[in-house]
């Protein structure tokens, strides 16, 4: 994919921005940890996203696989204790990689953009939208923490990273 190493190169990725939600008056903000697997041998890539907001003591997690790469797209799967298992289509190119997922059974849809930039990090925008008109926008910037990744997503948890 291009000159891109996330989302494509097995390491950890840190990150922190700021959440806006259309029912709260607030900016939260918020840290993320990417733990990327090495592709397994049918070609997808395993991701686990923690999201660690300011002022909360639990953790949000996000399951993503992203496969089926092609020349210029992806399919991505993205599973958390909110939505459930959601299934969305990505594109990229050299500057951008991005996804979207749109379901009309759970009428949710949402879509998150990472932009390369100069020194190798991303800045990254992204809004869902829920049933209720419940709305999220996010900003914010990731950078490559180490290349150093546990070989399956449960030693992540045992070795303590991710937290």
């Amino acid at each position: 994919m291009f000159n891109h190493s996330f989302i494509i190169n097995p390491g950890t990725w840190s990150g922190e921005g700021k959440i806006l939600l259309n029912m709260v008056e607030e900016e939260l903000i918020f840290n993320t940890t990417w733990a990327i697997h090495p592709r397994d041998f049918s070609g997808k890539v395993q991701c686990a996203q923690e999201i660690q907001i300011q002022g909360l003591s639990e953790l949000m997690r996000n399951d993503l696989s992203f496969y089926d790469f092609q020349a210029k797209s992806f399919a991505v799967d993205m599973e958390n204790q909110n939505v459930g298992r959601i299934i969305g289509t990505g594109v990229f190119d050299e500057k951008m990689i991005a996804w979207e997922f749109r379901n009309s059974e759970i009428d949710f849809e949402g879509y998150e953009t990472y932009t390369l930039q100069p020194d190798g990090s991303y800045t990254m925008r992204g809004e869902y939208v829920t049933s209720d008109q419940f709305r999220t926008q996010i900003e914010a910037k990731i950078w490559h923490k180490s290349k150093e990744v546990p070989s399956s997503p449960d030693e992540s948890q045992e070795n303590g990273e991710g937290s």
